[in-house]
């Protein structure tokens, strides 16, 4: 079965969209088939991989509101293993009619399920909100990484995600467990950089991710050529430091590189 990991923060600009392609990218550089699946209704993931959005048919939308299957969304990339299942801004509306759904809270966890054993992990970008997408993104994770960026307010509203995550674990998903908090966006240089990562260290302690993500041109380059970091500039800072992220990754779910790095 795969690892299922949400990506989230209700803060938005924090990286989130960033680390879910990138992530799932050195992942399958190291030979595991992943699946990004994009259900943030931006749609950034999306057009970060290079689909054109205007082109699709059907995308999570019809998933979540049950008019089709996952596996018939799911796009092959132009990189090896990887795998898209793409979204679209209609998702916003599609939270509406799920709200009315007896299901609304597992109906993404129902929908992987037909599709667990195709894939080693499976990410999930989630909006930056506590909506009822976040929601069925942490109902069907495993795993929850936080991506929280090194400036003024950074943990404002983390306590309440996590408390959002203590109470599904109770009621939804008792396997759940927060796999990391990533500083991102992190520059050396200020200050404020390490005076906020001694926050997030004093508060998530041995949680805390030993790789941070910097800020990078390069990084905030890609998404406009709908390419990973690694794709387009795999000696920059932040190509480097997205390939150690996965390979925290892949050590803290014990998983094991079927092939190994290409």
């Amino acid at each position: 079965m795969a690892v299922k990991i949400t990506i989230t923060n209700q803060k938005g600009g924090v990286g989130k969209t960033t680390t879910s392609i990138n992530l799932a990218y050195y992942l399958a550089r190291r030979g595991f088939r992943v699946l990004l699946l994009d259900f943030d209704p931006q749609g950034n993931a999306t057009s970060g991989l290079g689909i054109d959005k205007s082109s699709l048919k059907r995308t999570t939308v019809d998933v979540i509101l049950g008019k089709t299957d996952l596996a018939k969304i799911i796009l092959p990339t132009k990189f090896d293993n990887l795998f898209l299942a793409p979204t679209v801004p209609q998702l916003a509306n599609a939270e509406v009619e799920l709200n009315r759904s007896s299901k609304k809270f597992v109906q993404l966890k129902n929908s992987i399920h037909a599709i667990d054993a195709d894939y080693d992990f499976i990410l999930i970008d989630s909006p930056p909100s506590l909506s009822l997408l976040t929601v069925n993104g942490l109902a069907a994770a495993d795993y929850l990484i936080l991506p929280v960026q090194t400036e003024f307010y950074a943990l404002e509203g983390v306590g309440q995600l996590l408390e959002t995550m203590r109470l599904l674990r109770k009621a939804l998903n008792p396997n759940l467990k927060l796999l990391g908090a990533l500083p991102t966006m992190v520059d050396a240089r200020t200050a404020l950089s390490e005076q906020v990562l001694a926050e997030v260290n004093k508060y998530f302690k041995d949680k805390v991710f030993d790789t941070y993500i910097p800020r990078n041109v390069r990084l905030a380059e890609a998404p406009s050529h709908g390419v990973p970091i690694g794709a387009y500039d795999r000696f920059s800072k932040g190509a480097r430091a997205y390939k150690r992220l996965a390979d925290e990754v892949i050590a803290r779910t014990k998983q094991k590189p079927p092939e190994g790095e290409k």
